[in-house]
Formats: C-alpha cells, structure tokens, sequence
C-alpha cells in the first residue's frame, strides 16, 4: 500500500497506574503521541494501528495502548460512564509516564475516549486526530447496522466467527481484499478472552440508568465542545457504515479549531483502510504549531 511504512521495532511494557494495568507497544522518540484504537471486538492496539505505527514513528514517540477492557490491559469498564472511565484511564498512564501533554490519534471508541479526556483537561493534549469518533449524535438517530452488529456480538447467541467475520469485512473497511482470514482469526480468539466474556467492554447499556448513560456518551452535547482550544483533525471514511459520516459536520459545527478530511469509497477503520493518505495528514497534521 502507498504510504505505509514497515513495523518498527516494538518496545513493550505494562504500566500499573494506581487504578488499571495498562499494555502499551511503543517505537519512534521525539514528541509523545498516543494511538487509542476503537471498539471492535477481539481488537488492540496494535491490531488497530499495524499500519500506522512505523510512519508515525518516524518524528514521534507513538504509545499505543491496548485500552481498559481490551487486550493485555486491565479487563471491564464502567458502564454507567465508559468514556469517562476510559479517559481516566489514559490520563493516568500519562501521568505515570511522566508526560504532561501528548497529541492523541483516537479511532471510533479510542475517538470518543480521545474527545472526552481533551474536554475534561484540554491542557494535556497537544492536537488531536480523530478518525470516525463515537459518541457523535448518539442519542439523535437511531444505530447505525454496524453499531448495531458491534453491540450485538456478545449478545443474543455470542460471539462467532461468522459474526466477526461479517462485521469486518462487511461493515469495517469498504474494500476487504487487504483483509486476511488469519487476521480475522486472531481477532475471533481475542474476543474469547474469559475475561472479556465475563464483562464485554462495549455494550449497549441496559438497565435504570441506561437514558443517563446513552446522554452522557453523546459529546455534541457537551457545551465544553465550543470552548475546546485543541486543534484537531477528523478523518471519515464517506462510506462508513458503522458511525455516520454526517458527524464530521455535526462536530465541526462546535469545534473552534477543527479541520476536516472526507475519505472517498473507505469504510469505517480508515487508519487501515487508506493508510497511507491517512499517516500523511496525521504526520502534516501533528507536525504543526502547539
């Protein structure tokens, strides 16, 4: 693929930060950048980032951590405010790697944890990407197919690999010839984590508080949104089928600092999809003024 550059060699390390053990892959050194990767099932963040990693490397420390929930990192969530909890849980490990401010690259779950932690203490992000964020217009319409296959993977009959099968091939990407059945399969076994079975990280809230959840998670209603100082980027696939790409105009209308990028025929993981376009705006993007 154009613009993709090879995998680095990779630094591991687990980090306890007072409240979770966090997994994170590192490479590159200069100005920290971290990779928060979305929501699917079976995913981390190097299965996210794999082809995004090396280019960003380049010119930049990249931490990319598997989130709360998922992977190598500190199983559930707190699903009464899951981008909350996530967002906390990201300032924490900044604070135990010592960095006081980072740039944030957050895809679709990673997104909306990305948006909430630069809301809440905007003086520890640097510039924000956001590529096809949640929490976008959440409680306006009804879900999307590809939310709805995403919070139905654990439901109804379980998980499956025909189920995870379709929703990546079928709803992630709009062109599945990079897709690989290997790939697939080690998604499909990570999603068997016992751990993760026992508290599937995302979910569609359920319960008495589930309206209050359902607000919560929706960040255009935030009024911190037009005040946010943060230049940021938003990267959307126009075939997404999975978070709409009408949201990039609904969030840009709020921010005071946000500039735009349409992808033509890319689904909803464009970090993977079109990964050489999108290192190139990411490395343009994080290179600018502070």
């Amino acid at each position: 693929m154009t613009g993709e550059t090879a995998l680095p060699t990779l630094r591991e390390a687990t980090y306890d930060t007072g409240r979770q053990r966090i997994f994170t892959v590192e490479a590159g050194s200069g100005p920290a950048v971290l990779l928060l990767h979305g929501g699917g099932p079976g995913t981390t963040g190097l299965s996210s980032f794999v082809r995004n990693i090396g280019e960003l490397a380049r010119n930049h420390r990249v931490i990319v951590p598997d989130l709360p929930g998922y992977g190598r990192s500190t199983k559930g969530v707190d699903s009464a405010d899951p981008f909350g909890y996530l967002a906390d849980g990201i300032r924490t490990l900044l604070d135990t790697l010592g960095l006081d401010r980072a740039h944030l690259v957050g895809h679709s779950y990673g997104g909306a944890c990305a948006l909430r932690l630069a809301l809440d203490t905007p003086d520890r992000v640097g510039r924000m990407v956001l590529a096809a964020p949640g929490g976008i217009g959440t409680t306006r319409a009804l879900p999307t197919s590809g939310v709805n296959r995403l919070l139905g993977y654990y439901t109804g009959d379980g998980p499956s690999r025909l189920k995870l099968t379709e929703f990546i091939r079928h709803y992630l990407v709009f062109d599945d010839a990079d897709i690989t059945d290997a790939a697939i399969e080690e998604r499909y076994r990570a999603s068997l984590d016992p751990e993760i079975l026992a508290a599937p990280p995302l979910r569609r809230p359920s319960g008495r508080g589930a309206l209050r959840t359902i607000w919560r998670m929706d960040l255009t209603r935030d009024p911190r949104l037009t005040r946010l100082p943060v230049p940021t980027l938003l990267v959307w696939g126009s075939a997404d089928k999975v978070n709409r790409p009408s949201g990039a105009r609904m969030l840009a209308s709020r921010l005071p600092d946000c500039d735009v990028h349409l992808m033509a025929r890319t689904g909803h993981w464009a970090p993977y999809e079109r990964a050489g376009l999108f290192n190139r705006l990411c490395a343009e993007f994080l290179a600018g003024p502070n």
